[in-house]
């Protein structure tokens, strides 16, 4: 069977779901509309130095991986996105105060596994920039409580197919 050369990005969908036991991934998840770009997460090992007086170069041996705290979500800022995410916002603080967290799914639609973070969102929309003959993105920062990773897919759903 011959390998792909590759995957686009057409057809990947961000979806939100919030826990209903507490550290259990949901089972229910809904789709996010116009996402214009999700940032990448970057598992980096810190470096510890383990450097004795008699070595004369540095030595180092792999720490704590970090990911660098946050990714960025930005989509395409409209009344019914912009909605959608003050929606969000509103279900986050809700299950916050129950103890349960807000998971993340990216799914493509040609991959059997999609990424998954538990994330938390600002508590306010952030302002997007402004400028001459562009789309207007509100780009929103999400804070990484745990990367997850792949795991299975959870169908998702989309208010917008029905």
């Amino acid at each position: 069977m011959a390998m792909l050369a590759g995957l686009s990005t057409l057809g990947i969908k961000l979806s939100v779901g919030f826990e209903t036991v507490s550290g259990q991934k949901p089972t229910e998840f809904n789709v996010l509309h116009r996402i214009n770009s999700i940032g990448g997460i970057s598992i980096e090992p810190e470096t510890i130095d383990a450097s004795a007086l008699e070595d004369t170069v540095e030595r180092s041996v792999a720490g704590r991986a970090t990911s660098g705290g946050s990714f960025t979500v930005g989509f395409n800022a409209q009344e019914q996105t912009v909605a959608e995410w003050e929606s969000l916002i509103e279900d986050y603080q809700e299950a916050s105060a129950n103890q349960l967290r807000m998971w993340v799914q990216i799914a493509h639609p040609s991959m059997n596994r999609s990424f998954f973070v538990v994330a938390q969102p600002p508590l306010q929309l952030p302002m997007p920039d402004f400028g001459q003959n562009e789309l207007l993105v509100m780009e929103v920062p999400l804070t990484i409580e745990d990367y997850v990773g792949l795991d299975t897919k959870v169908t998702a759903t989309d208010s917008e197919a029905a």
